[in-house]
Formats: structure tokens, C-alpha cells, sequence
């Protein structure tokens, strides 16, 4: 239990930086996506910020239970087993919700896709983080 809250606090740091980051980046990489944010489908309302802040925080105690869980599975470096704990992230997690929201709002391709990416580097920045606290 120690492992997993120590390396979760460590993982939201970064999961959080990450975050922070993408914020900063994002409208210089693809401006595109960053004039969706003021579509209608999106709510535009500054009290729900915080909820962008608050999800790398649950998100990487998620992973440290999973990872502490499912580590014997992961083969390889820290690179390697966080590389496959990203896709088995992206492929069960990210990318059938992501499915869901792009049938439901208007969003393009290109945005759910940025979404996609950004869940899949979250899981893989965690993922090397537990793989060198968790042996």
C-alpha cells in the first residue's frame, strides 16, 4: 500500500506538470484543436477548471493500483513496460470513451486523436515513474 500511495503522489506530480505543459503547448502545436475549446460543445464555464487538475491526480493513484497489480505482467525496461501499460491504457480506457465522445459532440478527428496521444503519454510517464519506484 505504501508503494502504491508513494508512487502515486510522484506520478501526479508529473501527470500534473504534463498537464500544465500541454496547456502551454497545444495552441502552438495545433491551433486547430485549441479553437475547438470554444465550440458550444464545450463548457465554458472557469469553476470546472480545476476538474483539468484534478484528473491526473486520480488518474495516476488509478495506475499505481493498477500497475502494482498487474506489474508481473509487464516484460522489459521502464521504458518497455511503460510503453505497454500506455497502450493497454489507450485500448481499454482512452480510446472507447474517446469513441463514445466523438459520437456524441462535435469534435473533430484530429482533437479526439490529440485526446488519444495525451492519455496514451500520461499512462507512459506513470508507467516508467512506477516501474522504477515499484522494484
Amino acid at each position: 500500500m505504501k508503494k502504491i500511495i508513494s508512487s502515486g503522489l510522484v506520478a501526479s506530480v508529473a501527470l500534473l506538470a504534463f498537464a500544465y505543459i500541454c496547456i502551454l503547448i497545444m495552441p502552438v502545436l495545433l491551433p486547430k484543436v485549441a479553437e475547438e475549446y470554444y465550440s458550444p460543445a464545450f463548457v465554458n464555464d472557469e469553476s470546472r477548471n480545476m476538474f483539468y487538475y484534478v484528473h491526473p491526480v486520480l488518474l495516476a493513484f488509478g495506475l499505481a493500483w493498477f500497475w502494482n497489480r498487474f506489474k508481473s505482467l509487464l516484460k522489459g525496461n521502464a521504458l518497455m513496460q511503460g510503453i505497454e501499460m500506455a497502450l493497454i491504457y489507450a485500448a481499454i480506457a482512452t480510446l472507447p470513451s474517446l469513441i463514445i465522445l466523438y459520437s456524441a459532440i462535435n469534435v473533430s478527428l484530429l482533437t479526439v486523436g490529440s485526446w488519444l496521444l495525451y492519455g496514451f503519454f500520461q499512462a507512459l510517464i506513470a508507467g516508467i515513474i512506477f516501474s522504477r519506484m515499484h522494484v
